[in-house]
């Protein structure tokens, strides 16, 4: 299992890189709170769908699943094309199929191979338990969680609702 903070570390350390590489300085705080939000997003969105509301058969599909990831990953780009944004759709992007690659390490060599999970809902998802391991007594880290991601996804929808109107004048 991948904690968040390394989904976070391992998309921010190669954005960071890249940053320094090419502007030979630290990754701005921008660019910095996109990925860790795009290396959070699959489990932000897929845990409380799956194991709140039991919208989705488990919280390693929808977002962590390339049938919605892919298209959304091109959404994103065209966006940040659009707004002239591309470092941080990038980065987004990036983070995001990131956390699918660290979920799924069985896709990393010598024998690589790809989770139903993936492919969901082409395929069926792995079987794993209704209430997650890291659920905690009451279920108390999963309610914690949730709130977490409402909070964290209103905000993100409030920015991008607020940069609409500014981009495009509607």
């Amino acid at each position: 299992m991948v904690l968040p903070i390394e989904h976070f570390i391992i998309a921010l350390l190669p954005v960071a890189v890249y940053a320094l590489l090419r502007d030979q300085q630290l990754p701005s705080l921008q660019l910095v709170a996109v990925t860790f939000f795009g290396s959070q997003f699959p489990d932000l969105v897929d845990k409380p769908l799956a194991h709140e509301l039991f919208l989705i058969p488990s919280g390693r599909v929808f977002m962590h699943s390339l049938p919605f990831a892919i298209p959304l990953s091109i959404i994103v780009i065209a966006y940040g094309i659009r707004t002239e944004r591309v470092r941080l759709a990038a980065a987004f992007v990036f983070a995001h199929l990131s956390h699918l690659v660290a979920d799924n390490q069985q896709l990393l060599p010598p024998d690589p191979q790809v989770s139903p999970d993936l492919l969901w809902p082409l395929q069926p998802p792995v079987a794993r338990s209704v209430v997650p391991h890291w659920a905690g007594e009451g279920s108390v880290n999963l309610h914690l969680w949730t709130a977490f991601s409402v909070v964290v996804l209103t905000l993100v929808a409030y920015i991008l609702v607020v940069d609409l109107k500014t981009q495009f004048d509607v």
